[in-house]
């Protein structure tokens, strides 16, 4: 379906938005010029061989900017830090009052250190300055991206989303800014086709090849569902942030979200007992999310009503009765 630019309608003008990288090119033709351009455009158009995208509304476009500026400040900080770690390694100094880096007490012990070599000590007290001014940057973020969530138009596709396990309200926001409007895909699978998380096939005949995820379209986005489909690899069950986003979503969210914890944390069993990869296993758990999550987004009717407000089953057969 084509998608009309909101610029351009606004001048009372029609434009749609092809995607050059997919405009059929014959092979062998090498004359180009804007004639033969125009009349190949309309040609294809007429015949319906071009893509169109969606262009993103201003709102989006500003959430989409915020998010990546998130984004940024993320590497950054990660960064800054390895440069820390790095440095005091060199020295020979090694954090062993416990197993993991940037807890509270590691950063206690990475304050104390003091290099013999003023030049190298000032090089660390300048390191140690720059990660704090990323974190406070990216705290400070943190909470205009909080009060995104709290506002109009966020809000409701935010309590949406963040009722399936696994998606925090910057994963929801994310996603919005990236999908945008969920109900431009007809179906899940053209969502996740959008995102990369189909399967590569190259058939002919009886011989049938499939490869990897196709990991096409936007990486942000499909990270997050993969990071996402980790969690279904536990019970099902309604953690305290879910539990208490319970009372500002519609009880058909709730529904589809408990429906999801079910299935996904069958699927995730199933193909690991099969014995696939805890990899290969959570990329197809994503798809399948993605798959709840656009009939979550687009008001798809539930095939089953499960209770959305039963409590954690004890055992997995608990939750498969459930």
């Amino acid at each position: 379906m084509a998608m009309t630019c909101t610029g351009c309608l606004s001048m009372g003008v029609a434009c749609d938005i092809v995607v050059p990288s997919l405009i059929p090119v014959r092979p062998g033709d090498r004359v180009k010029t804007d004639r033969r351009d125009a009349r190949k455009l309309v040609r294809l158009y007429r015949a319906g061989e071009l893509s169109f995208v969606s262009p993103p509304s201003p709102e989006q476009e500003g959430l989409r900017d915020l998010v990546g500026c998130r984004e940024d400040l993320r590497r950054a900080r990660t960064a800054a830090r390895h440069r820390v770690g790095k440095q005091l390694l060199r020295y020979g100094y090694v954090f062993r009052e416990g197993k993991k880096s940037w807890t509270v007490r590691h950063r206690a012990w990475v304050r104390r250190q003091r290099l013999e070599d003023p030049l190298a000590q000032a090089a660390l007290a300048h390191m140690l300055c720059h990660l704090d001014t990323v974190e406070a940057e990216l705290a400070a973020v943190d909470r205009e991206l909080e009060q995104v969530a709290a506002s109009f138009p966020w809000c409701d596709p935010v309590g949406w989303l963040t009722c399936f396990r696994g998606v925090s309200t910057l994963t929801a926001l994310v996603l919005l800014a990236q999908i945008g409007d969920f109900r431009r895909f007809a179906s899940a699978r053209e969502l996740m086709s959008f995102l990369g998380l189909t399967v590569a096939e190259y058939s002919s005949g009886d011989r049938r090849t499939r490869g990897g995820l196709t990991k096409t379209g936007n990486r942000h986005a499909r990270r997050l569902l993969v990071e996402a489909a980790w969690h279904y690899r536990h019970p099902p069950g309604l953690s305290t942030r879910l539990r208490a986003n319970e009372p500002l979503v519609p009880p058909q969210a709730r529904a589809r979200a408990w429906q999801a914890q079910i299935r996904l944390h069958q699927r995730h069993r199933h193909l690991t007992q099969a014995g696939k990869l805890q990899t290969v296993a959570t990329a197809a758990v994503a798809r399948e999310l993605c798959g709840f999550v656009w009939a979550a987004m687009t008001s798809q009717p539930l095939r089953e009503q499960p209770n959305p407000n039963q409590t954690r089953p004890s055992t997995h057969k608990e939750a498969i009765a459930a």
